[in-house]
Parts: structure tokens; C-alpha cells; sequence
């Protein structure tokens, strides 16, 4: 995430991203919906499987992608969307849906990328 950021993944991601899910703006609407649908707290996650193709994936609570029995085995997590209230009920209130839209302004394709060419990619987690 970033001040100056947004606009749209590049490279080997935009690849993926579109073979995944067709385009762009498909993912957009893919993954908000995943985000939205997150019944209370938890987490979207944009997560790449064993053979390299990029899942939405959504875990509860404070769960997450690397963690036993929490997704399908072996999915590596390159970016997350937090929709626990806390998240954005100063700005947002119960406003979730806005609040993920505006999530996309803010989102570091560039470093996003980068997580899944270094790490995801070869299957490593990305270490934090």
C-alpha cells in the first residue's frame, strides 16, 4: 500500500491476474465481492497456488493463507484486504463496500508483483 499507488498489476501478475479471472476489472469485481462477503470479521487475500496461478481466498478472524487447514494446502499470500470493522469504520462506518473500493487507489502493484516474482512464484513465503 501506498500514497502514490494504485492503478493496475504489470508484468508477470497482470498475466496471471488475466488468466485467472479474464481481465483486470474482473479480478476488481471478483475480489471485492470476496472481500464483502467476509461474514464479521477476517481477511481477502490475493494468494498463488503450487503451479503458479493466482486464487481469491477469504479466512475468518485473524487467520491467513500460510496457516494449516485455513485454505486449500500450499496457497502463498501476496496481498490482503482487512475487513475487520476496526479496518475502517472511522473513515468508512458500516460503509464496507466503499471502503473496498477505495482499497484499489491505494494498492502497490509494483511491490505486489514483486512478492509474487521473488517468492510466490517459487513457492516461499513472503518473508515479513
Amino acid at each position: 500500500m501506498g500514497p502514490k499507488a494504485g492503478g493496475a498489476p504489470t508484468g508477470t501478475l497482470a498475466a496471471k491476474i488475466d488468466a485467472a479471472f479474464g481481465s483486470y476489472d474482473e479480478f476488481k469485481t471478483a475480489f471485492s465481492a470476496a472481500a464483502a462477503g467476509v461474514f464479521g470479521s477476517g481477511w481477502a487475500w490475493l494468494a498463488v497456488a503450487k503451479d503458479g496461478a493466482v486464487k481469491i481466498v477469504t479466512t475468518p478472524n485473524q487467520d491467513n493463507p500460510l496457516m494449516e487447514g485455513a485454505t486449500e494446502a500450499g496457497l502463498v499470500p501476496i496481498m490482503g484486504i482487512d475487513v475487520w470493522e476496526h479496518a475502517y469504520y472511522l473513515k468508512y462506518q458500516n460503509r464496507r463496500p466503499e471502503y473496498i473500493a477505495a482499497f484499489y487507489n491505494v494498492v502497490n502493484w509494483e511491490k505486489v508483483g514483486e512478492y509474487y516474482d521473488t517468492y510466490a512464484s517459487k513457492g516461499e513465503a513472503v518473508p515479513f
